[in-house]
C-alpha cells in the first residue's frame, strides 16, 4: 500500500464526520481546533513528510480530502506541512540544512509560517523586518507578521527579516522556539472566514534566533536558491488543494440540494429542473479541470521535473485557477442551495466565507500574471535602453 492510500485510510469517513462538525462549532465560537490537531497528531498526520516513501503527491490527496470536513484545520496544518514538505524537498535534492525540521516533526514539534508583513508585495524577495547581528552568528527579529496560522499550538516559528548593516543587504531566515523571550501574539483574529485557523499577528520585539537556527541568508530580490522553489513549490501546492477540498465539498452539497429540494410550481424535484442540473453540471466540470492538475504539478515536483523557468509560472497560476474555481463552484452551489445558505449555521454559508480568503494568499492574481507574463515574454524591457 503507497502513503497516498495510508494517508487516506487515516482519515476514514468517521473522523471527517467529526471533523465537519466541530468545524461548524470552532467557526461558530472562533475558536482553535484543537481537538482536531490532537487527532491528527496521534494518527501521526503531522509527520507524513518524514516517513519513508513520503510524497508532496500523497500529502496533497490528503489534505484535499480533510479540507472537505474542515477547511479552516487542513488551511492551518498546511502551515506546518509546507515546513516539512520543504525539508523533505531539499533533502532529496541533497540539501540536509532542514533535517532537523523533520527530524522535530517526527518528535512532535509543529511548525508554522511567519513570513507574512503587511504590505510587503514582495513576498519572500524583500522584509519589513530587521534582522539585527547579534555578533555571535545569531540574530534579533523585530517586526510584524500577520496571518500566523497556528498561533495557538505552534512550537517552531519560522521567520525572516532583513539584515541591512553590511554591504549588500541580505535576507536572513531562521526559527524561533515558542518558549524564547521576546515576541507576542496578538489576540487579533477576528475574521469572515477560516476563522478556526486562528491565524493571529505575530510581534517580533527583539526576538533572538541563535546561529544554530539560522538556516539562510538570502541576497535581497529574486534569486534561484532552493529553498525559494522549494517554499513556493509546496505553500502553492499545498494550498490549491484545500480550496479544491471546499469545492469538491461544495459540489456533493449542491447535489444533495438538487436531490432533496422540491419545485412547488413544477410539482417536482429541483434535480429535474434545467437550470439547477446545468449548475450542478458547471460546478462538477469545474472542479474535475482542477483536480489533475493539482495532482501532475505534485509528482512532478516529486520527481524533479524540469520546467526551467516555467515552474513558478505554473505553480502561481494552479494557485490562482484552484481558488478562483473554488469559489465559483461555492457560489453556483449556493444557487442551487437557496436561501437556507444564507443563514451562518448553513455549512455552505461557512464554505463561501471560508473561500474567499483564497484571493488573499500569495501569489495574488496580480503578482501571478506578471510572473507568467514573465516566464513567457521576459522582464519588461527597459525603455531607456531601446534605440530610437
Amino acid at each position: 500500500m503507497d502513503r497516498a492510500q495510508l494517508l487516506a485510510e487515516l482519515l476514514d469517513e468517521e473522523l471527517l464526520q467529526r471533523f465537519r462538525f466541530r468545524a461548524a462549532e470552532a467557526d461558530r465560537e472562533n475558536r482553535f481546533f484543537d481537538e482536531d490537531l490532537a487527532e491528527l497528531a496521534e494518527l501521526g498526520y503531522l509527520a507524513a513528510f518524514a516517513q519513508p516513501g513520503a510524497s508532496l503527491q500523497a500529502v496533497v490527496r490528503a489534505q484535499r480530502r480533510l479540507a472537505t470536513a474542515a477547511p479552516a484545520t487542513a488551511l492551518a496544518v498546511n502551515m506546518h506541512l509546507v515546513w516539512t514538505g520543504v525539508a523533505k524537498l531539499l533533502k532529496d535534492r541533497g540539501d540536509d540544512s532542514l533535517q532537523f525540521v523533520l527530524d522535530e516533526a517526527s518528535a512532535g514539534e509543529i511548525f508554522a509560517f511567519g513570513n507574512s508583513e503587511t504590505g510587503n508585495d514582495s513576498v519572500l524577495f524583500d522584509s519589513t523586518t530587521v534582522a539585527e547581528p547579534t555578533g555571535r552568528g545569531g540574530y534579533r527579529f523585530t517586526g510584524k507578521k500577520i496571518f500566523t496560522s497556528l498561533s495557538p499550538a505552534w512550537t517552531r516559528l519560522g521567520v525572516f527579516g532583513k539584515d541591512s548593516s553590511g554591504t549588500e543587504p541580505v535576507l536572513v531566515h531562521g526559527f524561533i522556539d515558542r518558549g524564547q523571550p521576546g515576541y507576542s501574539i496578538a489576540d487579533d483574529w477576528d475574521t469572515l472566514g477560516m476563522r478556526a485557523s486562528q491565524s493571529n499577528s505575530t510581534v517580533l520585539d527583539g526576538v533572538e534566533i541563535p546561529a544554530a537556527r539560522i538556516f539562510r541568508e538570502l541576497p535581497v530580490g529574486p534569486n534561484a536558491d532552493p529553498l525559494i522553489f522549494a517554499i513556493f513549490a509546496n505553500f502553492e501546492i499545498l494550498l490549491a488543494a484545500v480550496y479544491a477540498g471546499i469545492g469538491e465539498r461544495a459540489v456533493t452539497l449542491a447535489a444533495e440540494a438538487a436531490k432533496r429540494r422540491r419545485s412547488l410550481k413544477n410539482d417536482a424535484p429541483a434535480a429535474s429542473d434545467p437550470l439547477i442540473r446545468a449548475r450542478v453540471a458547471k460546478a462538477a466540470m469545474l472542479m474535475d479541470g482542477i483536480y489533475p492538475q493539482i495532482d501532475v504539478l505534485a509528482a512532478e515536483v516529486d520527481g524533479q521535473a524540469d520546467h526551467g523557468t516555467q515552474w513558478f509560472a505554473k505553480l502561481v497560476g494552479l494557485k490562482i485557477r484552484s481558488t478562483a474555481a473554488a469559489r465559483e463552484v461555492v457560489d453556483l452551489a449556493i444557487q442551487v442551495n437557496g436561501g437556507a445558505s444564507y443563514f451562518t449555521g448553513n455549512e455552505l454559508g461557512r464554505l463561501y466565507r471560508d473561500v474567499l480568503a483564497g484571493q488573499f494568499h500569495p501569489s495574488s492574481e496580480d503578482s501571478a500574471l506578471g510572473t507568467i507574463a514573465t516566464a513567457w515574454l521576459g522582464p519588461v524591457p527597459d525603455p531607456a535602453g531601446e534605440s530610437d
